[in-house]
């Protein structure tokens, strides 16, 4: 009876595996079949020089790359004012925090991770309000914003991930550090990141490809649909998933919906070859510790 069950979960493990690979052909199939034939540099810089584009003597707000330049400027904004707070959080948590705030961050941490996206931009909006009727009459909408919106959102990946990659050590490991006389700090820092550096880079992926994403956040936080590559944290900008979006719900011709699809094609594109970094830099990390040693 055993060996039957055995054998059916297997199957059914394996099943799994190949509905999901199949899915995820078929859509990567059916975005490469429509995005494919609208990417050419005209998505990208409209009738705009491209070089002159790109050095940023002429403007291209009818192309992809004002959408694409500020996706890129979010996504390291997001990550650099995420990434320090998430990890030095989870290494407390996972080491320094006594059992009741370590229950309490706990909570308010998977109560985080449970604000829906919306929410989260709504706050940043009601945020720019309460500062204009205060203090900062001046105050709007603008990158820094979503940035901070969005650092907030992925805030709980990095957390719970770097916890769970210390916590997840042995033992002995720790205690081998420090009977060789590290103090506390040396041990922590040349031992138990390194070799924790596997989860670590797996939360900041996770984290870098939300932060590319998420629409909800930024739609109420200062993207707009034709802004030029932003010149300063407090000017607007324009990012690839809402400029999917909104050729999506507001199309007009063949032309646009193409247009759709071929940007979320490069939004697809853009969070890979993100991913793809993240896992370089992984791979160079554990190829430097080991040679160090």
């Amino acid at each position: 009876m055993h060996r039957l069950f055995d054998t059916a979960f297997t199957w059914f493990t394996w099943l799994a595996t190949l509905v999901t690979l199949v899915l995820v052909g078929v859509y990567l199939a059916f975005l490469g079949g429509r995005g494919l034939p609208a990417l050419e540099l005209r998505l990208f810089f409209g009738e705009a020089s491209p070089w002159q584009v790109i050095f940023g003597s002429q403007a291209a707000t009818d192309g992809l790359w004002p959408a694409c330049v500020g996706t890129l400027y979010l996504v390291l904004l997001s990550s650099l004012l995420a990434i320090p707070l998430g990890v030095g959080s989870g290494v407390y948590l996972a080491k320094y925090a006594s059992p009741g705030p370590k229950r309490l961050l706990g909570f308010t941490i998977d109560l985080l991770a449970g604000i829906p996206s919306i929410v989260m931009g709504l706050f940043g909006f009601i945020l720019i309000l309460f500062l204009r009727k205060t203090f900062l009459p001046q105050a709007n909408t603008c990158l820094f914003l979503s940035a901070c919106c969005l650092a907030m959102l992925i805030l709980p990946y990095l957390i719970v991930t770097t916890q769970s990659a210390l916590e997840g050590l042995p033992g002995a490991m720790e205690l081998a550090g420090l009977s060789l006389g590290l103090t506390t700090w040396q041990n922590l820092v040349h031992v138990l990141v390194p070799s924790a550096s596997r989860g670590l880079m797996s939360g900041i992926i996770l984290a870098v490809g939300r932060a590319a994403e998420d629409t909800a956040v930024i739609l109420l936080t200062g993207v707009v649909a034709n802004a030029a590559v932003p010149q300063s944290l407090a000017d607007k900008y324009a990012a690839l998933p809402f400029h999917v979006y909104y050729l999506a719900a507001e199309h007009r011709s063949e032309g646009e919906l193409a247009q759709a699809y071929g940007a979320a094609l490069v939004l697809m594109l853009l969070t890979g070859s993100l991913y793809i970094v993240a896992y370089w830099l992984h791979a160079t990390l554990v190829r430097n510790g080991k040679t160090g040693t």
